[in-house]
């Protein structure tokens, strides 16, 4: 694994290489132009290995998103390499990275997305419907197994708890075989114990199907449960954790969010000071110039005296 936009020190650089899945190269985000630029992503240099559930972690705004949508092609980059699959996904125009997402890359989403119509079971085989592709039924019965599904393949979603709804999404997004998931905050909706569930799933499918997951979460919680976890704070990478725990996360996020409110105090004092010295000169100069004109009246005044 290798990070590189900061010095970040991790014994995740020790562990034994499986192979990498997904790598970012000097990869850079901008949104706009300008004084009014806003840099979502700088100089990241980044690889995910395959067979492991890494964690992307961050507060608002820290570019942790903005990373996953990239890696996946949901968002052009504006500058920097994605290299998957021995291709640049940079180089690539929309039909091909849809053919990539559709065949290489599944989805899990924090609100779901199956269609209310259709049964779980034809959720699940969703992805193979719309590609005309035929299922591999001895793969679909791993899945429903593994994920507990067997008893509600005939049920909708909305007989369906919020925990067994994010199942089906989640046997969905394997359905294909792919060789990446991206998981967006998949227990934003869920309560405690089926967010547990459902990481606990994740987890499952990682060590027993071999699959390679990246989920975004604000949840330290949520982040033990994966095998490394990465801290992103102002598009950059601050912290690479090899076994994350809840507490060390928690840790983490906290001294983060102290070094952030830091900085935008001392931001907030710079602007006062400078626009305090700003309205102290311009205030200074009409009442110079109010003192030179006194100056030139008393001037007048004795000499018509």
């Amino acid at each position: 694994m290798t990070v590189g936009n900061s010095p970040v020190h991790s014994q995740s650089m020790q562990l034994p290489s499986r192979g990498i899945a997904i790598q970012a190269v000097d990869l850079v985000k901008d949104y706009g132009s300008g004084a009014n630029a806003v840099h979502a992503l700088r100089d990241v240099n980044v690889s995910f290995e395959r067979g492991r559930f890494t964690a992307i972690m961050g507060p608002s705004g820290s570019g942790k998103s903005t990373l996953m949508h990239t890696l996946a092609g949901l968002d052009s980059a504006t500058s920097g390499r994605i290299l998957f699959g021995g291709k640049d996904l940079t180089r690539m125009n929309d039909k091909q990275l849809t053919l990539l997402r559709r065949n290489k890359i599944g989805f899990i989403f924090q609100s779901f997305n199956l269609l209310p119509m259709f049964t779980a079971e034809q959720n699940i085989l969703m992805p193979l419907t719309l590609a005309g592709a035929k299922a591999d039924r001895a793969w679909f019965d791993l899945l429903v197994e593994t994920l507990g599904l067997r008893q509600r393949l005939n049920h909708r979603p909305n007989e369906l708890s919020g925990g067994q709804q994010q199942r089906v999404a989640i046997a969905r997004a394997l359905i294909t075989k792919p060789s990446l998931v991206f998981a967006d905050e998949p227990t934003g909706n869920l309560d405690s114990v089926s967010s547990a569930e459902v990481l606990g799933f994740l987890k499952q499918s990682v060590n027993e199907l071999d699959q390679t997951i990246v989920m975004v979460t604000h949840d330290a919680v949520a982040a033990s449960y994966a095998d490394r976890a990465i801290v992103f704070a102002d598009g950059r990478i601050v912290a690479d954790e090899p076994h994350p725990t809840a507490e060390a996360m928690n840790n983490l996020l906290m001294a983060e969010r102290e070094r952030a409110t830091r900085a935008a105090v001392a931001s907030d004092a710079h602007d006062h000071f400078v626009r305090a010295d700003a309205f102290a000169d311009s205030d200074a100069e009409p009442s110079a110039k109010r003192r030179s004109s006194h100056r030139r009246a008393a001037a007048t005044a004795r000499h018509a005296a």
